[in-house]
């Protein structure tokens, strides 16, 4: 969409920040309630599609109810000219998988804090009814100001009151494997997704990878979880139980909920080597048996999900949607898979039934009476040495009791691979079998020697971020520079000496240039606005760096809408100066005041001092004596402009009558004859 779109009359659109598989994020401005905003639209190729369409909508019913601190709130949906948009939070900031990327690994106290907020959106989540179902550092953002946010519910199912049926599946990387066979999905699922995400956190790859979809499904079927240890040999004991019962193949093994699971992350916060999470053991928990049918019908689906074009495996870091076609089917039909895994247990409980049976009786007349009693084992039996190479002295301690092992330091010295106080050696090594109580030989590091550390790309981040990454990579020597920056944010590290990806050892410095922002323009001169009309006014201004400051005023000698002064008149000023204008909004208007009977002076005098002028004319009147006001107009009472003319009506009199005339007399007969 272009710049400038409206949609629903209130939703401007600003620019383009992200795409998915099924939709575009732009970021917007909400002109109701004068707030910035980011509006997801569906994509073209879908808006004819119903299913998409519904799915689209699903997503905004879903999350539209939740209103979390850790959840991308959505405030609108609508339709308008055919587009299908969403309204949603914008949250400044980059997803999880960003982070991961960027920094490589994350902390052991990072990842728990980031989990813990994780626990917090998802758990409202599900506290209203709805299981994510896509759980993956994708749809995880991390703000600005360091608050996590889970996001995209776009394949979210609301609970009921039994599991639910559903092929919809989250990305294939972090989906259980519940989610994987197409059947039931419900909380467990979401807490399996996130425990991919933290093993993925704390090691920087994700558990199970492959070449296909195909490949990595059938991990996430049949494979056991690898141990992080295995990756960061230094992981806390209790986070990486945390993570393992997280994964369990089966759900009845994982946390019950987002709640049990945060309570465990905290305690790994202040009790990082305690043994307090409670796994149960498999023979408790149920177990799901696949048909190589089954198997096979499952690598089906997955194979029409790697031929389907528009999936990408590498997944939308900007959005998260989730793009794959999936095979429709009819809720109330009875799933053939299911019944074939029913005959399957059926028929290997009786053959569980019948072996132990035979080894019931075949114990009781001595053919399985072999071999020593287990009960007569000395407490002198062998047990595995763990790997505690690259652990703290008290972290070795911990692991080794664990297997009832003691450790023993030999010396002190400098390694090539392990930091200073890490174990750098171990005799016996790891794997090897020795008798319970006895002690494992180590070496301490004293530090690194003769080694040359990468330096990692810090540029971006803010500077203690910055510093805390040289430093967690070995770099004990840090100095720190300022230069202006156009582009990298004030705070923020502009580049390093040497360069990122160079190496350098231990005790070399490292010199961080640190932004001081932007560099401020020179002085820019005031134009002068005054006469013009309001909007030319106000363009001038904004084009050379400065701001507006608007007041209007009555004005009886500037034309409306017109300047009539501004503040400063004129100079030099820093870019940001506010000049204030005042614009004209024509002159006040009086009211006229009551002339009737007044003489023609004090009619004068009386517009005078309201400020208007008059003109006089006179009218013939037998009721007003002359020289008296008749009327006026405007009328008295009524509005005039200030200094506009009142025409004042003057009585000129009465009407001079028209003289009758005086006949004749008659005339008088002098003789006096008749």
């Amino acid at each position: 969409m272009s710049k400038g779109i409206f949609l629903g009359k209130r939703y401007e659109v600003l620019s383009k920040i992200g795409a998915g598989g099924m939709a575009d994020v732009y970021k917007g401005k909400d002109h109701m309630l004068n707030r910035f905003i980011a509006i997801k639209v569906l994509k073209k190729e879908f808006r004819e599609d119903k299913t998409f369409v519904e799915k689209f909508n699903s997503e905004a019913q879903a999350a539209a109810g939740l209103t979390n601190p850790n959840i991308v709130n959505v405030y609108d949906v609508g339709e308008d000219r055919g587009l299908h948009y969403m309204v949603m939070e914008l949250v400044e900031g980059a997803t999880l998988k960003e982070y991961i990327r960027k920094k490589g690994r994350l902390s052991f106290k990072e990842t728990i804090s980031i989990a813990i907020q994780m626990c917090n959106g998802i758990n409202a989540a599900h506290e209203a009814g709805l299981i994510h179902r896509d759980i993956k550092p994708q749809n995880i953002i991390i703000s600005q100001e360091g608050k996590v946010k889970v996001t995209d519910f776009g394949i979210a199912k609301a609970i009921t009151s039994n599991t639910i049926s559903s092929n919809a599946m989250g990305s294939v990387h972090y989906t259980s494997p519940e989610q994987a066979r197409g059947g039931y999905s419900d909380m467990r699922s979401d807490i399996y997704s996130m425990g991919i995400t933290i093993y993925e956190m704390v090691t920087g790859e994700v558990p199970f990878d492959g070449e296909s979809t195909v490949a990595v499904a059938m991990k996430q079927l049949r494979e056991e979880m690898p141990l992080p240890s295995d990756k960061v040999p230094n992981i806390p004991f209790a986070l990486e139980q945390i993570i393992l019962k997280c994964t369990l193949k089966s759900a009845e093994r994982r946390y019950a909920d987002t709640q049990e699971l945060a309570e465990d992350l905290k305690l790994a916060l202040t009790d990082p080597d305690g043994d307090f999470v409670d796994i149960a053991p498999l023979r408790n928990a149920d177990t799901i048996m696949i048909s190589e049918e089954e198997l096979d019908d499952i690598k089906h689906q997955y194979d029409d999900l790697d031929e389907d074009e528009d999936y990408d495996e590498e997944y939308d870091d900007l959005d998260g949607e989730y793009n794959i076609k999936l095979k429709k089917k009819n809720d109330n039909k009875v799933n053939p898979k299911m019944n074939r895994v029913m005959k399957v247990l059926t028929i290997a409980v009786a053959v569980i039934i019948l072996i132990v049976l035979i080894f019931v009786i075949g114990r009781a007349v001595g053919f399985f009476n072999f071999g020593p009693d287990i009960s007569t084992e000395s407490s002198t039996e062998n047990v595995t040495v763990p790997n505690i190479l690259g652990m703290t002295e008290e972290e070795a301690k911990a692991a080794l009791k664990k297997k009832d092992l003691g450790l023993k330091i030999t010396k002190k010295e400098g390694s090539t691979e392990y930091e200073e106080g890490l174990i750098s050696a171990q005799t016996p090594g790891k794997d090897e079998k020795v008798k319970k109580n006895s002690k494992v030989e180590v070496v301490i590091s004293s530090g690194l020697v003769g080694v040359e550390i990468e330096i990692p790309n810090v540029v971006g981040l803010s500077e203690s971020a910055a510093e805390q990454a040289l430093s967690n990579a070995g770099f004990t020597k840090i100095s720190k520079e300022s230069a202006n920056s156009d582009s990298v944010e004030s705070g923020n590290v502009i580049s390093t000496n040497p360069t990122a990806g160079a190496k350098a050892t231990k005790d070399a410095t490292i010199t961080m240039t640190v932004s001081l922002g932007a560099k401020k323009p020179d002085k820019v001169e005031v134009p002068n606005v005054v006469g013009t009309d309001e909007a030319s006014a106000i363009a001038a201004i904004e084009n050379v760096g400065l701001k507006v400051n608007l007041k209007r005023a009555n004005s009886r000698d500037v034309e409306s809408g017109l300047v009539i002064s501004q503040d400063p008149a004129s100079g030099k000023k820093d870019p940001g100066t506010t000049v204030t204008i005042t614009v004209s909004t024509g002159p006040e208007n009086v009211t006229v005041p009551s002339l009737a009977g007044y003489s023609l002076e004090a009619a004068k005098s009386a517009l005078t001092n309201v400020g208007l002028t008059w003109e006089v004319t006179y009218e013939k009147s037998d009721t007003v004596t002359a020289g008296m006001v008749i009327s006026c107009s405007p009328e008295s009472g009524e509005s005039a402009p200030a200094g506009s003319s009142v025409n004042i009506v003057i009585s000129d009199g009465p009407e001079t009558p028209t003289p009758t005339p005086t006949p004749d007399p008659e005339p008088t007969n002098p003789t006096g004859n008749e």
